[in-house]
């Protein structure tokens, strides 16, 4: 349904001129039926209110499913559950359920709102905690410190107060991940419990609550406190029917926004689609796409960016269709996959068989590959069947590395993929390796040295550093260079060909740890028996260690990568890309780099 801005405005228009000069936009609102009463201190900034409805930190939102958002000044977005105005008390809930999370890295300090359990307990107050992230899982005696939201089946997570003995956990394959500060009660930083309960004490209003009055800053206050309040009757009556004018505003703002940015978007994917016409892929409606996967009856997977099913073609070929979040993006995902992967003919990269774009509804189809992911492969060292064998890795490293050259060097633009990583190649019943997943790439001419970004995209462990920080170069093409490099040497520390025990399962990842075993010349043939094997493994951590070196100029491009995978057996070590630490450690305790956490999609600049 579609609301003219015209009518939009009038409604506008028409509340403000009732309200002008009144109390009445001020009066108690609430997000839902259900949803806690909002009033001063608080106010509501998409319902309109003015600022002296509120105080400054106190501002609240109301999420579409109609639940009560507080954002505090650490960027923190917490749901509210309850507001207490007589005693001054917020109760406040993670529908995610994980605290941790949530408060990574904050300091709510600068807050208006204090723990109402720290208040009273001088001893637990501005005492914080660390959390750190151990590959070892058989440690029954830390079940204390354990954080379960945070934990999965290869690592646990832990927090200790600032101050606790590190004897306390598995400290020599522990990596310490970030701190929390000592305004969180111990529970909530446990994940044990799933509600915090804060206080304010400035704006005092509860002498007006105790009265049955509202509140509001003092009118002509000439003093340096700008948080003295005074009291004044409550208009109930005339609150309700202005609470539902402003809450039906709200409502139609909302629907002619949605229907606006929908059409906006639907216009941008025809225009591209209507240029895209004489390319290979086919359309479909959605009506396919529903046939194709039988319902969406035999799911494959899910991402941040949609749901993978298998389906059939007509003529009993296999597809894998992503169906496209709604909610996620403005089309940026849809356009970067179908315009990139449309072009691209590769014997390395997964082929786009078609697409929908019918209505709000989008999805992408492609080739399927019937023996998943790579990462299947490399992360079950220990299960003897899925061992692809030492030159059948060798051919995979070979074949990603061609199709990374290909897209770098061998179409008409150069795309950058920014994610390349053993869950994005794919193998099909040959174990040919395709590179999928073009959502976050980014297409620029091959003259184009520098890559124009404005924050990290990709997943943690693979990103190149200048991804992070100019000090170490600008963004180019050797961002996928770097990301194949922790690839490479995954798919050694990966294979590993040895029995793991308490005692060496430290020894089993591993970049600072490879680096040092080759750079003291000794054989890889420690751990792999055989020597052609062992030559192998060597070959693909040397070329692996080139490609992470830390400034971008250091690592080879795609094309001489490829010469030295397919090349002689002796290659240059190459510089210490871990010489920072000055150290020189055979046995050194480095964890394990799939931590998989995906960073959001951002807007370029240019």
């Amino acid at each position: 349904m579609a609301i003219s801005c015209s009518f939009f405005l009038f409604m506008v228009f028409s509340m403000m001129d009732h309200h002008v000069g009144g109390e009445n936009v001020c009066e108690e609102l609430r997000c839902g039926g259900n949803g806690p009463a909002i009033r001063f201190p608080f106010r509501l900034k998409d319902m309109r209110q003015p600022d002296h409805c509120g105080f400054p930190g106190f501002t609240l939102s109301c999420t579409h499913s109609n639940q009560t958002l507080l954002e505090l000044p650490t960027s923190v977005k917490l749901f509210v559950e309850m507001i207490d105005y007589t005693t001054q008390v917020i109760q406040l809930y993670d529908p995610n359920h994980c605290f941790p999370r949530e408060l990574r890295g904050r300091n709510l300090s600068s807050s208006p709102f204090q723990s109402e359990i720290l208040l009273d307990n001088y001893y637990d107050h501005h005492r914080g905690y660390g959390l750190f992230n151990c590959s070892e899982t058989d440690h029954e005696r830390n079940n204390t410190h354990r954080i379960s939201c945070l934990s999965g089946p290869t690592h646990q997570v832990y927090a200790l107060y600032f101050g606790d003995l590190l004897s306390e956990l598995p400290i020599s394959s522990c990596t310490k991940m970030y701190n929390i500060d000592g305004d969180v009660p111990e529970g909530a930083v446990r994940g044990d419990v799933n509600i915090l309960r804060f206080k304010w004490s400035s704006p005092d209003c509860r002498r007006c609550e105790r009265r049955g009055k509202n509140c509001r800053i003092l009118k002509k206050n000439n003093s340096t406190d700008k948080s003295k309040t005074e009291c004044f009757p409550r208009q109930r009556n005339h609150a309700k029917g202005a609470s539902k004018k402003l809450v039906l505003i709200v409502i139609g703002y909302r629907v002619y926004r949605y229907d606006k940015v929908e059409k906006e978007n639907q216009a941008k994917i025809k225009t591209f689609l209507e240029d895209y016409r004489n390319l290979k892929p086919t359309r479909y409606a959605y009506s396919d796409i529903r046939r194709i996967t039988n319902e969406f009856a035999d799911k494959l997977g899910q991402g941040a960016y949609g749901t993978v099913f298998k389906g059939k073609l007509s003529n009993e070929i296999y597809v894998a269709v992503k169906i496209l979040n709604i909610s996620k993006g403005n089309g940026e995902e849809f356009l970067n996959e179908v315009g990139t992967m449309g072009t691209i003919h590769h014997v390395n990269v997964v082929r786009l068989v078609g697409f929908c774009a019918d209505g709000f509804r989008r999805a992408l189809v492609y080739e399927f590959l019937s023996n998943n992911s790579l990462d299947k492969f490399i992360s079950s060292a220990d299960v003897k069947n899925q061992f692809l064998g030492w030159d059948k890795l060798q051919d995979i490293a070979i074949g990603i590395a061609k199709g990374i050259e290909y897209l770098h060097q061998g179409c008409d633009q150069r795309i950058l993929h920014f994610d390349i990583k053993p869950h994005n190649i794919l193998l099909d019943q040959n174990f040919n390796p395709k590179i999928s997943d073009f959502g976050l790439a980014k297409l620029c001419s091959k003259d184009q040295s520098v890559v124009s970004m404005t924050t990290a995209r990709g997943t943690m462990g693979y990103i190149a550093p200048e991804v992070f920080s100019r000090n170490f170069g600008n963004v180019t093409y050797k961002v996928d260079v770097y990301s194949f490099g922790m690839l490479l040497l995954e798919m050694v520390g990966g294979r590993k060909n040895v029995e793991v025990t308490t005692e060496n399962i430290s020894q089993v990842y591993f970049p600072e740890w490879i680096y040092n075993f080759l750079e003291k010349k000794e054989d890889l043939r420690v751990f792999i028996e055989d020597d052609g094997d062992a030559l192998i493994a060597k070959k693909l951590s040397i070329v692996g260690l080139w490609c992470i070196q830390w400034h971008p100029m250091n690592r080879p491009s795609m094309k001489v990568a490829v010469q030295m995978l397919q090349g002689g057996d002796n290659l240059t070590m190459p510089p210490n890309p871990f010489a920072s630490t000055n150290t020189t450690r055979t046995n050194a305790r480095i964890p394990a780099m799939n931590v998989g956490q995906e960073l959001e999609v951002i807007p370029e600049s240019e």
